[in-house]
């Protein structure tokens, strides 16, 4: 199933049980020591200029927003995969 047809599915949630439900169930919360926490700030993106053959962007633009965050994925997965072998 392709995304465009995901989204055109019709939701099966039942949105009045989830409104009637308390805003948490299970055990109870975890306490936090917020003191320790620090800051992780991801590492900017490289802008560069890639050349890329059209229907393999048009592929990825089809699919919707965030095509460009896909094609990142795409290549660290490819990335990943060539560490782990060599």
């Amino acid at each position: 199933m392709s995304l465009d047809e995901m989204r055109k599915q019709k939701s099966q949630t039942d949105w009045e049980r989830l409104r009637a439900a308390p805003d948490h169930e299970g055990e109870a919360e975890i306490e936090v020591d917020w003191a320790s926490a620090r800051l992780v700030e991801p590492e900017p993106k490289k802008l560069i200029s890639l050349r890329i053959d059209a229907d393999i962007v048009e592929f990825f633009r089809s699919q919707g927003k965030g095509y460009q965050t896909r094609m990142n994925a795409v290549l660290r997965a490819y990335k990943d995969a060539q560490e782990k072998v060599g």
